[in-house]
């Protein structure tokens, strides 16, 4: 009998350090998700942002919205002095800045694109003290969207959108978003699916590792996100958005990608067939137009040169 309750003492023990240490790893991860890094816009950004206005003959000017939450969102609008009258937004990825966007927006000012580059909340120079991955940010790209109605009035509205900036883009399709077309790389199907992908990367273990014993302290990530920020990113679903969309959609994602792996786009096309997918084999994570930049080029200039309006 002893022997029996000092293994159920250690037992209760063991269960009560997993459930605090849980606890603990729910919070620190939740934090580190929703506070990624900021970089600020450095000056040799402005140059060469400048430049690649300047060498498309365009014009730069800063842009600023509100978010419905009263934080102030930043861009850079840059446009071409011969427009085809289309315009693009162009979003980054997560701890980058509108800067990291500029490689897609010197592409579309040769084809006469108005481009408007945002910098996300809690990015770069915008406000906002948390990154959401597509809860709060699906209305703040519906923001620029009726900037771009209200200031140019183009003809249609396409969007581009890399790894966190392609979930925001397809998050904000539920919103009712005037795209003509985007274009995603390199995104995640779900954030729940991606937390559980990415922890067990962290650990090397493969999944089973975090959807068992870690799977509580995920879910209390979950929940304090939910309690602290009003920040529900269970519900961020690119996936779900996207199968009830009529908005077309190409997404690409290298067969070489170990941040978010090439499943997350499939499953984003599993549930609408009208998806189109397009997997670079020797690209990495948003690495499709430094791997196969002549295939990249036609490829999204295609999708969004085959909306009816045009």
């Amino acid at each position: 009998m002893n022997r029996l309750r000092i293994l159920t003492r250690y037992a209760i023990t063991l269960i009560a350090a997993w459930l605090l240490g849980s606890i603990l790893f729910g919070i620190v991860a939740a934090e580190g998700a929703l506070h990624p890094g900021r970089r600020p816009l450095a000056s040799t950004d402005e140059v060469l942002a400048q430049s690649i206005a300047a060498r498309n003959h365009a014009e730069i000017r800063e842009a600023a919205v509100g978010a419905a939450d009263g934080v102030t969102l930043h861009a850079w609008s840059i446009r071409p002095g011969a427009s085809n009258g289309d315009a693009a937004i162009l979003l980054h990825g997560q701890a980058d800045n509108r800067a990291g966007m500029l490689g897609n927006a010197d592409l579309l000012l040769r084809y006469g694109y108005s481009v408007l580059l945002p910098d996300a909340r809690s990015h770069g120079e915008s406000g906002g003290s948390v990154a959401t991955y597509g809860f709060f940010e699906a209305d703040d790209v519906q923001r620029w969207v009726q900037w771009l109605e209200r200031t140019q009035n183009p003809r249609c509205i396409d969007g581009i959108g890399e790894s966190m900036g392609g979930a925001e883009l397809l998050s904000s399709l539920r919103t009712g978003a005037g795209f003509c077309a985007v274009v995603a790389e390199s995104t995640f199907s779900s954030f729940r699916s991606a937390s559980y992908e990415r922890l067990g990367q962290a650990f090397h273990t493969g999944p089973w590792l975090s959807k068992t014993l870690l799977s509580p302290a995920v879910e209390i990530a979950f929940l304090y996100a939910r309690m602290k920020y009003g920040a529900d990113l269970a519900r961020v679903s690119p996936r779900d958005v996207v199968a009830a969309s009529q908005v077309p959609v190409l997404l690409i994602h290298g067969r070489e990608d170990t941040n978010l792996v090439p499943r997350n786009s499939e499953r984003i096309r599993e549930g609408n067939p009208r998806v189109e997918l397009w997997e670079p084999a020797s690209a990495g994570h948003c690495g499709a137009s430094g791997a196969a930049p002549a295939e990249y080029e036609r490829r999204v200039m295609d999708r969004f040169a085959r909306h009816p309006s045009r």
